[in-house]
């Protein structure tokens, strides 16, 4: 599981790193100059970054990638200037390097790409760098969503422990409780794994606001119950349900949701007493 993120601050992608850090409950930290850029204002108080006695953010980038497990460079076109830096000194100590081009990659596509990229590395501390506001106003926040989900996802599967997943000759993956092969069954499982929390937030969103809540949700579900297309019986309930012949995982995934919405909207639903 990611235990810490760490930064130098320098951008908006930076800062939205350690802001979701701070919200979702994991360590961060990271090293910046001593005497920083005069452009550049003083960092708040809340992130807690160390200083080093240094001009640039040359020695604070390496030191960074020595610190780290990892290094996710979130960017806007091709890395330039201190991204490549950061790009070339993970390679140069052989760490663990993603890139992700917001000009290439959806940002929704993006969480589930470094979560997935998070666990099969098995990365605990994570150096996360990108471009600044100037090249694209929007980076700020979908770093922020990626970093989120990424740590949320990380925080389901801790969560939900291991599975069992049959495959066609009747074997299995090793994994320890039978998926579900209705959208009913589905929702049923997700709701007894759902914090109270959850369940009365979630039923409680209007339809058009289910998004921001519904994206990561639908990752995670993709993930854990449509691994590699071993639960054709699920897809087929999604199919009978919703009426709709043509449906990839991630659509699917959204059937259920919806089915978990409207559940949840009978028995969990806040009621207004006058």
């Amino acid at each position: 599981m990611l235990k810490k993120i760490i930064s130098s601050g320098q951008t908006e992608a930076e800062l939205a790193a350690l802001d979701a850090a701070i919200k979702m409950g994991v360590s961060h930290g990271g090293w910046v100059p001593q005497r920083r850029p005069s452009e550049t204002a003083a960092l708040p108080a809340k992130y807690r970054l160390q200083e080093m006695p240094a001009h640039t953010y040359s020695e604070c980038i390496e030191q960074n990638v020595i610190d780290s497990k990892g290094t996710l460079i979130i960017s806007c076109g091709k890395p330039t200037g201190n991204l490549d830096f950061a790009r070339k000194m993970t390679l140069k100590h052989r760490h663990q390097l993603l890139g992700i081009d917001l000009d290439m990659t959806n940002f929704i596509e993006a969480a589930s790409l470094v979560h997935d990229w998070i666990q099969l590395r098995r990365i605990d501390v994570l150096y996360v760098t990108g471009s600044d506001a100037a090249v694209n106003p929007d980076v700020g926040n979908h770093t922020t969503f990626i970093v989120e989900s990424a740590i949320l996802l990380g925080l389901m599967n801790a969560d939900s422990g291991p599975q069992r997943v049959h495959d066609s000759t009747g074997g299995s993956s090793g994994k320890s409780f039978d998926m579900p092969k209705t959208v009913n069954e589905a929702v049923d499982q997700i709701i007894v794994e759902m914090s109270l929390k959850d369940r009365v937030k979630l039923a409680n969103l209007r339809r058009e606001d289910m998004e921001p809540f519904g994206v990561t949700f639908r990752i995670f579900i993709r993930n854990r119950l449509f691994q590699k297309g071993a639960n054709r019986d699920l897809i087929k309930s999604c199919i009978a349900v919703s009426g709709n012949d043509d449906l990839n995982e991630s659509k699917a995934a959204f059937v259920i949701i919806e089915k978990l919405w409207e559940r949840l909207k009978e028995t969990h639903k806040l009621k207004i007493v006058k």
